[in-house]
C-alpha cells in the first residue's frame, strides 16, 4: 500500500511561515499533477477536504482563492517531493494538510501534518 508521507506543520502565530514538505514514491511523483488539500478541525464550519493548490510536471500553478498570494507549491522532481510554503498564515488555516495527486486516489491519503494558527 502506498502512502504520502506529510511533514513540517506545526503552531505558529498570526502572520508567521511554516514549510510543508510531502515525500512520494518516484512511481507516482514523476508522471502526477500533485495537489495539497486541507481540512479543518471537525467543530468548523464546512469541514471537508478541500483543495489548497496544485501544480503539474511542468510547474504550473494554480490556487484556492483563499490562500491566493500566500502560498506557494513547488515540487522537486529530483527527490520526489511536493512543497507548500505557507506566508502570512491566519487561524483560518488551521487544518490538517495533505498531498495525493491532484484527482485523489484513495490509497495514498496519509496521516497528513497539523497545522494551528494562533491568532
Amino acid at each position: 500500500q502506498v502512502q504520502l508521507v506529510e511533514s513540517g506543520g506545526g503552531l505558529v502565530q498570526a502572520g508567521g511561515s511554516l514549510r510543508l514538505s510531502c515525500a512520494a514514491p518516484g512511481s507516482i511523483f514523476s508522471i502526477a499533477t500533485m495537489a495539497w488539500y486541507r481540512q479543518a478541525p471537525r467543530q468548523a464550519p464546512g469541514n471537508q477536504r478541500e483543495l489548497v493548490a496544485f501544480i503539474t510536471r511542468d510547474g504550473s500553478t494554480k490556487y484556492a482563492d483563499s490562500v491566493k498570494g500566500r502560498f506557494t507549491i513547488s515540487r522537486d522532481n529530483t527527490k520526489n517531493t511536493l512543497y507548500l510554503q505557507m506566508n502570512s498564515l491566519k487561524p483560518e488555516d488551521t487544518a490538517v494538510y495533505y498531498c495525493n495527486t491532484f484527482i485523489p486516489i484513495y490509497a495514498y491519503w496519509g496521516q497528513g501534518t497539523q497545522v494551528t494558527v494562533s491568532s
